[in-house]
């Protein structure tokens, strides 16, 4: 372990930057900030078809979301792979094909996640903005979506957390992020895949652990706010003289 770490701990972090290209753990982050930062305005639209009152758009939009998580992720990496080139007439490379696989797959997943969000509002918030003469779009720009995507912050971090490790699957490709670089350290050194695998776990562990830890602390924040704005909303109801004289 001692050996890994002194001599090849570098290669797992950063791959075979700047002599070579960028891997490793820097380019498992990228990966994953990429692939969630573009998946999300694509989730927000998915779940706004979901809940739409329109079936045209209610049920193309099912159908996606149905069919995407329930393909394996390696198939979708696999169809990436081959159908990405032909639609756009051109080779691409190994990196871009895995941020299209992960951009399609986590927006089918999160999209589920803003929907959930949005149905757990009160209804009579919808009620409210439609009786103020606001329109669908308004209503769910303005009224349903802010509230929405901050209760589900902590979610999203979560999230994050399963792209991290679902980036792994680039292995197949030959994308350089920390799973390749650790099987190519496994390589020269060829007689401590053990030591190589379980340092490989570690890393994906701590990195993993610390944001999901971010996760919790971001959902007691949330949790906290959202239990103080409750009992301002009581105390404000208790105090009105109108609703005292009634």
């Amino acid at each position: 372990m001692g050996e890994i770490l002194s001599h090849h701990l570098p290669s797992l972090l950063i791959g075979q930057y700047p002599n070579g290209p960028l891997g490793g753990l820097a380019l498992t982050l990228i990966l994953s900030i990429l692939g969630l930062g573009f998946a999300f305005p694509l989730s927000v639209a998915l779940a706004l078809c979901r809940v739409s009152p329109y079936a045209i758009l209610r049920v193309p939009s099912t159908v996606i979301v149905y069919f995407v998580r329930g393909v394996p992720l390696v198939l979708l990496v696999f169809w990436s792979y081959f159908l990405v080139p032909v639609l756009i007439g051109q080779a691409v490379s190994a990196f871009t094909t895995l941020l299209v696989t992960l951009v399609i797959y986590q927006a089918a997943y999160m999209s589920e996640i803003v929907r959930a969000g949005m149905e757990a509002l009160p209804k009579g918030q919808t009620e409210a903005a439609r009786s103020l003469g606001l329109g669908y779009g308004l209503t769910m720009r303005q009224v349903v979506l802010p509230q929405a995507l901050y209760n589900m912050l902590p979610s999203l971090i979560s999230q994050f957390v399963s792209t991290i490790k679902e980036t792994s699957i680039g292995y197949v490709i030959s994308v350089h992020e920390l799973t390749y670089s650790a099987n190519q350290v496994n390589s020269s050194l060829l007689t401590m895949p053990l030591q190589v695998f379980a340092m490989l776990s570690v890393i994906y562990f701590i990195v993993c652990f610390a944001l999901t830890q971010c996760a919790v602390a971001v959902d007691r924040i949330v949790t906290k706010r959202r239990a103080g704005s409750t009992i301002t909303s009581i105390e404000s109801t208790a105090n009105d003289p109108i609703l005292q004289s009634q």
